[in-house]
């Protein structure tokens, strides 16, 4: 029997939820702290995007939509939820530090590797790529950062290394749960651009999947995957760099637009079902 397409979101939210609220629990979230936060959202969307045109959004057309009570929505419109711009702030202005090195000429040695550099001083210094990635935040908070996060090392002589060629925080909770919410996001923003038909350019959104490897086939998967992902970002990093005018202050053009692309691994023991 066919199923719905109600029944289908429903068993597609099941699975969303599923790894999240393992996360959920395993951090001493509540099902009462996910519910009201799941409220404030189903009210914040409704009142942004499902309005009518012309007319102001009002607390019984939001209740009406999202099921909650008016004195529910009237409660979570009150109600300030907490924002990570401050997680989400250090995590791009390290990554673009990092970008920076790895394609700059300036911070390049003369095989076109990221540079050794001196932490301070006259000409193509650490201090100076800050400068000019990072805008006016202290190179020695982005020091600290990357070091701490293993992405560069400190050498003798005052100066410093790139180790990783893309910024992945290793030890700083809150980044890792900046990146849970952000790239998560994009990936069921463009999913849901894709759902609505033809009427709109369909976004990028593939994958490859097999279903009956041996152990010993994925270690070297991976390796194979890391390196090919990386490739392609770093070369996409390079046109985007060149087309943005944070780092291209002469680009013309309209609009303000975000773009990018995400790439994951994936893996677990084949259990007869997709959703465990």
């Amino acid at each position: 029997m066919k199923k719905s397409k109600h029944q289908m979101l429903a068993a597609a939210a099941a699975r969303i939820l599923k790894p999240l609220i393992r996360i959920l629990l395993r951090n001493g979230v509540s099902y009462g702290t996910f519910a009201d936060i799941a409220k404030s959202q189903f009210v914040e969307v409704a009142r942004k995007e499902f309005g009518i045109e012309g007319r102001k959004q009002s607390i019984s057309r939001v209740a009406v939509i999202t099921g909650l009570t008016r004195k529910e929505v009237q409660r979570h419109i009150r109600v300030r939820h907490p924002k990570d711009m401050e997680s989400a702030d250090r995590y791009n202005r390290a990554a673009r530090v990092i970008g920076g090195w790895r394609r700059d000429e300036q911070f390049l040695d003369h095989c076109g590797k990221p540079a050794i550099l001196a932490i301070t001083g006259d000409g193509d210094t650490f201090q100076e790529l800050v400068r000019r990635y990072s805008g006016d935040v202290p190179y020695r908070a982005v020091l600290d950062e990357l070091v701490a996060e293993g992405a560069a090392e400190r050498l003798d002589g005052d100066r410093v290394k790139l180790i990783d060629r893309a910024y992945l925080p290793r030890t700083d909770e809150s980044m890792k749960l900046h990146i849970l919410g952000a790239d998560t996001a994009f990936l069921i923003d463009t999913i849901d651009h894709n759902l609505k038909g033809e009427r709109e350019t369909p976004r990028f959104q593939r994958k490859v999947l097999y279903d009956n490897l041996p152990d010993e086939a994925l270690s070297e998967f991976q390796r194979l995957s890391s390196r090919a992902a990386q490739n392609l970002l770093e070369k996409l990093d390079r046109w985007l760099s060149d087309h943005d005018r944070d780092t291209q202050p002469d680009i013309k053009g309209s609009g303000r637009n975000l773009a990018g692309l995400g790439i994951y691994y994936f893996e677990k023991p084949h259990s007869g079902s997709e959703e465990d």
